[in-house]
């Protein structure tokens, strides 16, 4: 990519986007694989996050595991864009929000530590914006990973494996929200995280790997903003068949080329029929339209309505909400 010509940059923000060390001094585990110091790769990646080119070293979380999530949208008037877009954003559990290209033009997708936090979010923003609130809450995944290679080759699709649930422990939730917040860019995060929760720092990790081979933490590592990294072409693309016949489509979609996020979703009867989602980030335009006719072209997908929801603004991208301060007193 042209914003990472340095080959530690394109190294540190390619190669670590999973699979972070979970080491005492972490920052120095990369040093050593990138031959350089410890101090240097803390200065590259808070200038990379005070750039925009990142937005932590954190965790993602596997929907409806810690946590619960829905993708959501409303049609706002155009007039009206700024001003709904500030209602959605206003709420803490919002973690995306974007203008895509469709009547229904604000999408966003809520989280919280309960479907019921979900359920009062979503209301608020009805009331505030006066609008219909589309709720198209999660059915199965297929590739929730969205990670980006930077290095000219597709990346690798990850097999998607159901959580073991049966890992948590009381103080997971606080643990799992502090690594969706994002790790300290300082020589011993673990160490600072523990003395946030009142564990000890072996405590901390021992929990990060445990979540993380259990597949609750789906990912930790650098977590990078794709317009930044130039995937400023990116279109949701929706498509409507029905849910039997997403077994066969999935998994053909997830591994087609430029395909990023797979997932069937809960329709909404007579406005919103659309069950399985793709996102594709591309370069440009006409990538991303090439890549989506290789999709439609798949044995599964073939002659399948669908529409490509292009993005043209984002108006917000944290980490998800896992935890509000009443789920953890």
């Amino acid at each position: 990519m042209e914003h990472f010509a340095d080959p530690i940059d394109r190294a540190l923000l390619n190669d670590w986007q999973r699979d972070f060390p979970v080491a005492t001094r972490p920052y120095g585990v990369l040093a050593q694989s990138l031959g350089t110091t410890e101090a240097d790769v803390i200065a590259r990646l808070r200038a990379k996050r005070a750039a925009g080119q990142i937005t932590r070293v954190g965790a993602t979380v596997t929907p409806n595991t810690l946590s619960a999530s829905t993708l959501a949208a409303v049609a706002a008037p155009e007039a009206r864009i700024d001003e709904v877009a500030a209602i959605i954003g206003a709420e803490p559990g919002v973690n995306h929000s974007y203008l895509r290209e469709n009547r229904w033009n604000l999408w966003f997708v809520a989280t919280g530590p309960d479907r019921a936090h979900i359920d009062r979010a979503l209301a608020r923003i009805g009331a505030r914006s006066r609008l219909r609130v589309l709720d198209l809450p999660l059915v199965r995944p297929f590739n929730l990973d969205l990670g980006f290679c930077l290095r000219g080759a597709r990346a690798r699709v990850p097999q998607v494996a159901a959580p073991d649930l049966a890992v948590l422990r009381a103080g997971d939730r606080a643990l799992v929200q502090a690594l969706t917040e994002g790790l300290a860019f300082e020589a011993q995060p673990y160490e600072r995280l523990a003395a946030r929760l009142g564990q000890s720092e072996a405590e901390v990790m021992a929990r990060i790997r445990a979540l993380s081979a259990a597949r609750i933490i789906a990912r930790f590592g650098v977590i990078v903003r794709h317009r930044a990294l130039g995937w400023r072409a990116n279109a949701m693309v929706v498509w409507d068949l029905p849910s039997e016949a997403i077994t066969e489509a999935g998994p053909q979609l997830a591994a087609s080329p430029g395909v990023t996020l797979c997932y069937e979703r809960r329709p909404v009867e007579g406005v919103w029929p659309y069950r399985l989602y793709s996102m594709i980030h591309a370069q440009s335009r006409a990538q991303a339209l090439a890549d989506l006719e290789c999709a439609a072209a798949l044995p599964a997908l073939r002659d399948v309505p669908h529409l490509a929801l292009f993005s043209s603004r984002c108006f917000k991208q944290t980490g998800a909400m896992v935890a509000d301060e009443r789920s953890l007193a």
